[in-house]
């Protein structure tokens, strides 16, 4: 997208940007399971993955309605969320602690998704474009409660038993 003249270009360029953000989550998240010690944890990232293949899907088929190619510059700031996350894989962690690190970083991602995801459905919203704003609204409850199952991990499992690490 070479020109953002209205909200129209504003929609493709978001839909574009976002495409390439799944395809860097599609590959980024193998490595982050892998690396997770937690198999609550696993699992959670393993659905997720899968519903950002789907997602990644809806993305096209958005770009395919609004006769744009999902193509567009590339996505620094997501690249540059996942790279942060991916130092902890570097450094000694205790599996708890490194747990945790994983979870908050996946939650920078999400949310920085879920600012995404709604910013153009409601551009979708505001040109008339309904079906449009219901792919991307379905992506956006997906977003939103992978971030709370993950809020729900940390706080009820992986967060304590990293305090507890400390102690031992």
């Amino acid at each position: 997208m070479k020109e953002l003249k209205d909200l129209s270009d504003l929609l493709g360029h978001e839909i574009q940007v976002l495409h390439e953000g799944e395809k860097l989550i599609i590959a980024a998240l193998p490595r982050i399971i892998q690396k997770s010690t937690n198999e609550a944890l696993k699992a959670a990232l393993s659905q997720h993955l899968e519903e950002t293949q789907i997602q990644k899907q809806r993305l096209e088929q958005a770009a395919r309605l609004l006769n744009i190619s999902p193509e567009g510059d590339g996505n620094p700031s997501l690249k540059g969320l996942i790279a942060e996350g991916e130092k902890v894989f570097h450094k000694d962690s205790h599996p708890d602690t490194l747990d945790a690190a994983i979870i908050a970083g996946v939650q920078k991602v999400e949310h920085y998704e879920i600012a995404g995801y709604g910013a153009a459905a409601y551009y979708a919203e505001e040109l008339g474009l309904q079906s449009i704003a219901d792919l991307l609204r379905q992506t956006l409850a997906e977003e939103k409660a992978t971030d709370t199952r993950l809020n729900e991990l940390a706080k009820r499992n992986i967060n304590p038993k990293s305090a507890e690490a400390v102690k031992q």
